[in-house]
């Protein structure tokens, strides 16, 4: 591919990620009673919204520790306050921008500086992969409970087939990594190289607690502002819903093919959260209203990124000079 093919594929694919996402939107607008729902959105109730603004901040703070955890295994020093930003300022990029990673891309580029971008992009992917795992592992559980307790949710046949297809594919991930160590020359180091990083920062006795506690929490808090977004249009979601349903609508938002998941999400919605007895339109006005509270609730770290230059700026000039001292 020459350059200015390359060029071409790099403007054309944000764009085409945009189109898709509104794409999406506009069918779901026609066959999910779109008035309805905008009526929904006008009506809702705003003390919900700000609990669920409250927790999406609570998770990203929480993602920023995980991050900084993870970091501190690979021998990457972060400190609290630069985690934050960083990963504040990220979110605020992957929800801007086309692909959903872009953010990711750039925090592990700012902080390579003291063991290098392996070191730092590998920090960022076992972080955002650590957090996945609790979402994976929370939809698991609570899809074998809401399917065989009585009382549960009703689960179509082809939704219960679909939902089981990918929990296996999801389980047979580390069979697979572990089976590619065992592969001959390059490929083969990278993957042992690989699968010890993985090891040493998300398994290792230092570093396992604190990722389970964190990734329950950042589960947690997702989970959490889903339901008060759904609160906030008249929805009331059960347990079962809460953590079966909603944490496959929020894995929509990982395919790459809109802007921040917007569409998919809300695609994921209309179908989903009928079986928890919520209308297709209803379904669209909560998907939308925890969309739009996430966009608002990152929005701090462009603040924070613009307030940081201007901080230490001041606190450089406020240093008095140590050497020529004056007597009068």
């Amino acid at each position: 591919m020459n350059l200015s093919a390359r060029s071409l594929a790099t403007t054309s694919l944000p764009l085409l990620q945009a189109v898709v996402a509104l794409a999406i939107l506009a069918m779901l607008w026609h066959v999910a009673d779109g008035p309805a729902a905008l009526e929904s959105l006008a009506a809702a109730d705003w003390r919900w919204v700000a609990l669920a603004f409250v927790a999406l901040n609570f998770q990203t703070v929480l993602s920023a520790l995980r991050w900084r955890l993870t970091a501190r295994q690979l021998n990457l020093a972060l400190g609290k306050g630069l985690a934050i930003r960083e990963y504040y300022f990220a979110q605020a990029v992957n929800q801007l921008l086309p692909g959903g990673m872009i953010g990711d891309a750039g925090r592990a580029l700012r902080t390579r500086g003291q063991s290098g971008l392996m070191a730092s992009g590998q920090a960022v992917i076992f972080e955002r992969l650590s957090g996945q795992i609790a979402m994976f592992l929370t939809l698991a559980i609570a899809f074998l409970i809401t399917l065989v307790l009585p009382g549960g949710l009703d689960w179509p046949q082809w939704l219960s087939w679909s939902v089981a297809q990918l929990l296996a594919a999801a389980l047979a991930l580390p069979l697979l990594a572990g089976a590619a160590t065992r592969l001959p020359g390059k490929a083969g180091r990278s993957a042992v190289s690989a699968w010890q990083a993985l090891n040493k920062t998300l398994l290792s006795r230092a570093a396992l607690p604190g990722q389970i506690w964190l990734g329950i929490g950042t589960t947690l808090c997702n989970l959490a502002a889903f339901a008060f977004c759904a609160r906030a249009v008249g929805v009331v979601l059960g347990p079962g819903a809460i953590t079966a349903l909603v944490p496959l609508i929020l894995l929509t938002m990982l395919i790459p093919i809109s802007v921040a998941g917007w569409g998919l999400r809300e695609g994921a919605a209309v179908v989903l959260l009928p079986i928890a007895g919520a209308t297709a339109s209803a379904g669209l006005a909560v998907s939308v209203t925890y969309g739009l509270t996430f966009l608002i609730s990152v929005l701090p770290g462009i603040v924070m990124i613009w307030a940081a230059p201007r901080v230490a700026t001041r606190k450089s000039q406020n240093v008095q000079p140590t050497g020529d001292k004056r007597t009068d």
